[in-house]
């Protein structure tokens, strides 16, 4: 993988991969990434967090330093910040929880509300969130979907017993 591109007139990248910016150099990255490969890419001290920029009245995007795939676009704009805000405050079933990934899975909204998680064939999960980022401010995650993830938001989750 080509991890820098110093002149943006330089030979264009192959189709399998982009050129995006981190903190204002340009770099070349394969489309899909992952979150880990954009840290790496951008040289990140390991205690700085990584922000997808978003155009218009948005908030950026929180990109994870792990293998989760990111799909980025070409001429992306990514930056770096110290991380002292490092992780979310969220709150689960009336209580506060503090998580390190800018999207949950059903499962993980399950296991921040239930220690340990009650199993067996006849347990249904409920979840509802209000307070999320623009574009899902509110509503109902299913097993199987994940939810991006703001300061503040709250989630609450049920669990029955149908038998």
């Amino acid at each position: 993988m080509n991890t820098e591109n110093q002149d943006p007139d330089s030979a264009a990248p192959s189709k399998s991969e982009v050129r995006i910016h981190v903190d204002r150099r340009a770099v070349n990255s394969p489309d899909p990434t992952t979150g880990r490969d954009l840290y790496h890419l951008g040289r990140l001290p390991p205690d700085h967090l990584l922000y997808r920029e978003v155009e218009g009245n948005y908030e950026d995007l929180l990109i994870s330093n792990d293998a989760e795939q990111v799909s980025i676009h070409q001429d992306e704009r990514f930056y770096s910040t110290e991380g002292h805000a490092k992780g979310y405050a969220v709150i689960v079933n009336g209580r506060p929880k503090k998580v390190h990934r800018s999207k949950l899975t059903f499962m993980q909204v399950v296991a921040l509300a239930f220690d340990p998680i009650p199993n067996g064939p006849n347990w249904v999960f409920t979840i509802t969130y209000r307070h999320g980022p623009s574009g899902n401010l509110q509503g109902t995650l299913i097993d199987g979907e994940s939810v991006r993830i703001k300061n503040g938001m709250i989630f609450n989750v049920t669990a029955t017993d149908k038998s």
